[in-house]
């Protein structure tokens, strides 16, 4: 359902309301906010409240979704042209007028990005949540103000937790109650790729062996490791999906070996790894990496591909030592990458005894824990029990 409406929704009482801050849109990739907020929903009202967009509009107006049972997806619709001096004003009359329209007992306050400080400051929860599940502030184009709104967050959140443990380790003294729950898996999803299938249409023609990434196609993306380990390996075919943000897309290395089939559906991922002989994360080591925990880690695992990455901290500590990712780096990635063909499915119950403690419905049910306790103790008047798991 998708309709754009400019009063409050309207809800059913006694409901635990969790308003989600976002700087992701929920179509963009399905990831850490999308399987949170999905579980989320099975006890509480989740607004999941994106960024605006501009469109030709009369009138400032709220654009809902409802993409789940008790999930709704909010966008502010913003005329073109609108006064970027009047956007934050506007955006906070919205919100305000939308969680007041909303009949809750209690609210919680869910936030991925400082910057929605600007225009939520006023609102009065009874618990704050900042699930810091990147370093935001060292990605390209960050906003100037990002440091101090973050610093104005820890200052405002009850409980805090971290998208891996490298971030913990950064965070840990900022904030009295900071929690790491690094990448997460939909095991059996995933477990799908590792049943015989039919290739994707997009990816029937392309030869064998076949080397896969799935993800955002960012500054984090090593293109210049991806470009020299395909001409070293002429007979092997690398494939890409994700979509392509903040780089010019015409960067992108061309080989006949080099194949970038764009964004896919998350249904759509384990029908592509299927048909992979390897996985690998060719990531740049930057700033914008530094504290990363990327989910495909545990993605390629599950699918039953052997995983070669560079030496990203998380992955290194997590998954290096205990020999489930090979790290490689540019000299040696073609020799790790040339030695994981053929091996795929090896390795599986090691991978298998690993990934059953990281579950997305363990790490809702810990956050939520967290949650749940941070409400009774800072918020709840005496005697109050708010249920959230």
């Amino acid at each position: 359902m998708d309709q754009t409406v400019s009063n409050p929704l309207l809800l059913s009482r006694h409901t635990p309301l969790l308003l989600c801050l976002s700087h992701l849109r929920w179509d963009f990739v399905f990831q850490r906010p999308q399987h949170l907020m999905t579980r989320a929903a099975a006890t509480c009202r989740v607004v999941f409240f994106e960024e605006p967009l501009f469109e030709p509009v009369a009138v400032p107006v709220l654009r809902r979704r409802s993409v789940a049972s008790n999930l709704d997806v909010v966008t502010p619709m913003l005329p073109i042209g609108y006064p970027s001096s009047a956007t934050d004003q506007t955006l906070t009359d919205l919100l305000e007028d939308l969680v007041a329209g909303i009949d809750h007992d209690h609210l919680v306050t869910w936030y991925y990005t400082p910057m929605a400080l600007k225009f939520s400051a006023g609102l009065e929860e009874d618990v704050c949540v900042y699930d810091c599940m990147d370093e935001l502030s060292a990605f390209k184009n960050a906003p100037a103000e990002l440091t101090k709104l973050e610093h104005d967050l820890f200052e405002r959140a009850d409980v805090v937790f971290t998208g891996g443990n490298s971030l913990y380790q950064a965070k840990r003294s900022q904030h009295p109650s900071v929690h790491a729950f690094p990448s997460s898996i939909d095991t059996t999803h995933f477990q799908k790729a590792r049943r015989p299938q039919p290739d994707p249409a997009d990816q029937q023609a392309i030869a064998r062996p076949r080397v896969g990434f799935m993800g955002v196609i960012d500054e984090r993306f090593d293109i210049d490791l991806v470009a020299r380990t395909a001409e070293a390996m002429p007979d092997v075919q690398f494939i890409t999906i994700g979509p392509v943000v903040k780089i010019d897309p015409a960067s992108l290395p061309r080989r006949p070996n080099l194949h970038w089939l764009g964004p896919k559906r998350y249904a759509e991922l384990p029908s592509y790894m299927a048909g992979w002989d390897v996985g690998w994360m060719p990531f740049a080591l930057n700033e914008a990496t530094r504290f990363i925990s990327p989910t495909k880690t545990p993605e390629f695992l599950a699918g039953g591909l052997p995983v070669i990455s560079t030496a990203i901290v998380d992955v290194v500590q997590s998954y290096g030592r205990r020999g489930l990712v090979r790290i490689a780096d540019a000299d040696s990635m073609s020799s790790a990458l040339r030695s994981a063909i053929g091996t795929r499915g090896g390795g599986l119950a090691a991978a298998d005894a690993f990934l059953a403690r990281s579950s997305w419905d363990s790490t809702w049910n810990a956050m939520a824990d967290l949650v749940e306790t941070a409400t009774i103790t800072t918020q709840a008047p005496a005697g109050a029990v708010v249920g959230y798991v």
